[in-house]
């Protein structure tokens, strides 16, 4: 009877939990399908009212089973775009996402309540435009949501975020900082709900790349973190608590604090890395250092510590301020079992960054040293600033090169000799106050030795002593002595002394002797993108005083010895092509350098120079130095125009600016000519053919000469489209962009229909003789402004002279054509004009004819009046009757040279001067 009750309540147990489970399982697939339509409804509600950009997905699915216990509302392959300027970009697209959604809410609340977040598979890609607008700006503000519609039916109270597989890419133009997480994952826990709140979070990552001004540094490291980090939703702030941190095998502490501003970030980072291995920190470094790795023995303690503290708002160039220290303690390196590693590695170095500007940078070294076997290297130093560096510095060493690159591994490069020094420096190096550091110290090279993958032999028996000296720090008390410099190249010694002292006044006493293949010794430091070749030949000996020199006091100089010059290339910031010297040679006596017979190409242009130069090492060695020289210059063809400028707008002459090589597009400002202000030249010039400005001279000679930058032309005389021209003209550059000339031209019978064809500037200024034909001539004076492509700007132009007709006759010119339809005069249309001069001035775009009488057919008309350069008509003209003129008929002409208006009478209209904007 027992046994048939016990039977009989095991069974009702478990008759009723069957029941029971049969209906949480019958609950469980029935809720979702009862509360199925109102939480899709509800989540449609939550996105539109809370987010600002467009959301998409294939499908929505609600189930207990999917991240059980708990409910949840999947959506199937979304995709969320960003916020402007990015609305048509995918911001986040996932293969899922799910809400998790509490159950009470859906039973005893209007609302829904969604409390964790799971993301599988996802994309999240970050941009943020030069101007700092990023994409992430989609959540509306609680009074931007509220403004839509009420959102109280749907609440986000999240307590779980979990990311799984996932891949973020952040591009920050701004900031020129990118980064690329592969394999991420991540495991997030708080009350996310709160305004202010803790989350816990565990993050790994497969591989991390972070990329910074388009410099790799970490590839393809793994990471994983346990982190704290306090969230504040109103200010968009986190503060990072507590964070562990480990890179591939450094282990790291990360804490601070980071807000999203309307336009930037601020930021305050403190990251550290205490007693770590030096093996563990190379870890992390980027790829080469990784490669370098695997072949090295390293041991060691390091100390790290990075922060980063400030505002980061770009268009306000408000940045932060960057501190490093590193400390590394007992290091040993040994690359590929070398024979002699480096042992007793310290090093202690914090660096300092202030509003990330390198010109305000301060690094302090307060200790460098290393030792290979009993070999040694000590240094110290303190640097304060970049442009006027304060330097505290003491370098002591005697260090077997080869030993020391070997041991470190340091490759493509092979450097050996025996490297001594003792130099102390302290003080502050500004050349504009002639300040120099107090240093006194030697340094020595004795059996260097150095070979480049760049050339195939090596700089060979280098030797170098060098002494520096300076006790007050001043430019006058700096001393420096180098006895002797040599080394050989390709088979061929060079040697080098000199004594150098007082910078004020520079005392020279050098002697160089040697040859050298520039195109082969510059291969041997080759980088991209630059090039220099040619061939120096030199034995010449340098002895006196800058003073002396600037002075006059030849006397006093010792100068003498010969340079052989071959296929130099020569590159300066006033003219955009290599300026080439094909051979020559400089004899140089005193304060004089003599070319003999030198060949020179620039361009399309050759030159062949015979003369001297003067000043020459006052010009070289200081800012000031003033070249002169004078020459006499034999060319074949000279193309003016390709010395044009190539400097961008807005740069002044002083400015320096690297010479730009590519294609510029038609219509394209090139620049000015500029005559550096430190030349005092003059040329003999004879050219057998000139183009400038669109103008093709023959035979063109003169004297033209160079000063204060200033070009001026005396006696030149050449040959323009068939007739005898003879100029005098100044030139000068006042910026890149604009130069100011004045000439004086006569050019005597000259082919007035091949100058209306031929010269642009007659074209313009002549317009009239379109349609004519026979001989004239000019003198005339102008002078005004040239614009950025070297034409000249007409209402700047202002000057006057004589055009002298002789044997024209004029057809068709529709000035005329109106003259003889308004008098019913046929012999009108196309007049002869046997000799008739005609004086104008030009000013504010107006040239002013002064009247002028003419005759024939028996006509004598008489003009006078004024045109402008637009082609504009304001004349008034008198039409004498045959047989003697007495009688005439009073005309005006005006409307354009296209379109002329003739009638009778003297009423004109005044024409409307244009003005030089410059003036």
């Amino acid at each position: 009877m027992q046994k048939s009750k016990s039977r009989s309540i095991v069974f009702k147990i478990a008759k009723y939990t069957g029941i029971t489970f049969a209906v949480i399982i019958g609950l469980l697939f029935l809720t979702p399908i009862v509360f199925e339509d109102q939480i899709k409804e509800q989540i449609k509600k939550t996105a539109n009212e809370r987010l600002s950009a467009e959301l998409n997905y294939s499908d929505v699915s609600v189930s207990f089973f999917h991240h059980f216990p708990s409910l949840t509302l999947t959506l199937d392959n979304l995709s969320l775009n960003g916020s402007a300027p990015y609305t048509n970009e995918k911001f986040i697209t996932a293969k899922e996402v799910s809400f998790g959604i509490n159950v009470a809410s859906l039973i005893f609340s209007k609302s829904v309540k969604i409390d964790q977040i799971y993301l599988s598979d996802s994309f999240i890609n970050v941009k943020v435009n030069p101007e700092g607008e990023a994409n992430y700006n989609i959540y509306k503000s609680q009074e931007q949501a509220s403004k839509d519609k009420d959102s109280s039916d749907t609440a986000l109270k999240l307590e779980r975020i979990e990311i799984l597989n996932s891949k973020i890419v952040y591009d920050d133009k701004s900031t020129k900082v990118h980064f690329d997480a592969f394999g991420f994952n991540y495991l997030g826990k708080g009350d996310l709900n709160k305004a202010v709140f803790d989350l816990y979070s565990k993050a790994n990552i497969e591989k991390l790349n972070i990329v910074y001004e388009d410099e790799p540094y970490l590839m393809n490291k793994k990471v994983d973190a346990d982190l704290i980090t306090k969230v504040n939703i109103n200010s968009l702030s986190f503060f990072f608590q507590q964070n562990n941190l480990k890179i591939n095998q450094l282990l790291v502490d990360f804490k601070g604090k980071f807000d999203f501003l309307k336009d930037g970030y601020n930021m305050d980072f403190v990251i550290k890395s205490n007693n770590s291995k030096l093996y563990d920190v190379f870890t992390a470094l980027p790829p080469k250092y990784i490669t370098w790795l695997s072949k090295t023995e390293l041991k060691g303690n390091t100390n790290l510590l990075l922060t980063l503290k400030g505002k980061y708002i770009t268009s306000e160039n408000i940045a932060p301020d960057l501190d490093l220290d590193i400390k590394v303690t007992d290091g040993f390196v040994n690359y590929n079992k070398s024979a002699f590693p480096v042992s007793n590695l310290n090093l202690d170095v914090k660096t300092t960054v202030p509003s990330l500007n390198p010109d305000l940078v301060i690094v302090d070294a307060k200790n460098l040293s290393l030792n290979i076997n009993q070999d040694y290297l000590k240094s110290k130093f303190l640097v304060k600033g970049v442009n006027t560096p304060d330097i505290n510095a003491d370098f002591k060493a005697k260090i077997d090169l080869e030993k020391l690159l070997k041991a470190l591994g340091i490759p493509d490069i092979e450097l050996k000799g025996t490297l001594t020094g003792d130099v102390k420096a302290n003080g502050v190096f500004d050349q504009k106050n002639k300040r120099f550091p107090i240093t006194n110290g030697v340094l020595n090279l004795e059996n260097g030795y150095l070979k480049t993958p760049y050339y195939p032999n090596p700089i060979t028996d280098i030797t170098i002593k060098s002494k520096i000296e300076n006790q007050k720090g001043t430019f006058a008390d700096l001393k420096v002595n180098l006895e002797p410099t040599q080394f050989t190249f390709e088979g061929k010694p060079v040697f080098v002394q000199a004594n150098l002292s007082n910078f004020d006044d520079l005392s020279y006493d050098v002697k160089a002797k040697g040859e050298l293949d520039i195109s082969r010794i510059y291969r041997v430091f080759s980088q991209k993108g630059l090039d220099l070749d040619g061939f120096v030949k030199a034995d010449v000996s340098l002895k006196g005083k800058q003073s002396d020199a600037e002075k006059g006091n030849y006397s006093k100089l010792n100068n003498k010895g010969t340079l052989e010059l071959r296929n130099i290339g020569i590159t300066s910031e006033y003219l955009p092509k290599k300026f080439i010297i094909k051979e020559g040679i400089f004899k140089i006596n005193q304060d004089k350098m003599s070319f003999n017979n030198f060949l020179a190409a620039y361009g399309q242009s050759d030159f062949k120079l015979n003369g001297y130069l003067q000043n020459v090492f006052n010009y070289v060695m200081t800012n000031t130095g003033v070249l002169k020289g004078s020459f006499k210059v034999t060319s074949r063809y000279i193309n003016v125009d390709e010395f044009m400028s190539e400097t961008a707008p807005g740069t002044s002459v002083t400015e320096t600016t690297k010479p730009k090589t590519e294609t510029k597009p038609e219509n394209t400002q090139t620049g000015v000519i500029i005559i550096p202000t430190n030349l005092n030249l003059n040329f003999t010039a004879n050219a057998q053919k000139v183009n400038f400005d669109k103008l093709n001279l023959q035979n063109a000679v003169g004297n033209l000469s160079m000063n204060k930058g200033k070009l001026t032309m005396q006696n030149t005389g050449f040959d323009l489209i068939g007739c005898k021209v003879t100029m005098n003209a100044n030139y000068q550059a006042v910026t890149t962009k604009k130069a100011n000339f004045d000439y004086a031209i006569k050019a005597t019978d000259f082919d007035i229909k091949r100058a209306y064809n031929e010269i642009e500037v007659f074209r313009k200024m002549a317009s009239a003789a379109e349609k004519a034909q026979g001989i004239v001539s000019l003198d005339y004076q102008l002078k005004g402004r040239l614009n950025a492509n070297m034409d000249p700007v007409y209402p700047s132009l202002v000057g006057g002279g004589t055009l002298s007709v002789k044997d024209v006759k004029v057809r068709g010119l529709k000035m005329f054509n109106a003259v003889s339809k308004q008098t019913n005069s046929e012999s009108m249309k196309n007049p002869d004009l046997s000799k008739v001069d005609i004086k104008t001035t030009v000013k504010n775009n107006i040239i002013t004819v002064e009247r002028f009488k003419f005759k024939f057919a028996g006509f004598r008309p008489r003009i006078e009046g004024t045109t402008s350069l637009n082609g504009k008509l304001n004349l008034k003209m008198r039409l004498g009757l045959p047989p003697f003129g007495i009688f005439g008929i009073p005309l005006t002409v005006t409307g354009t040279q296209d379109n002329p208006k003739v009638k009778v009478g003297k009423k004109t209209e005044d024409l409307e001067e244009t003005k030089d904007s410059e003036e």
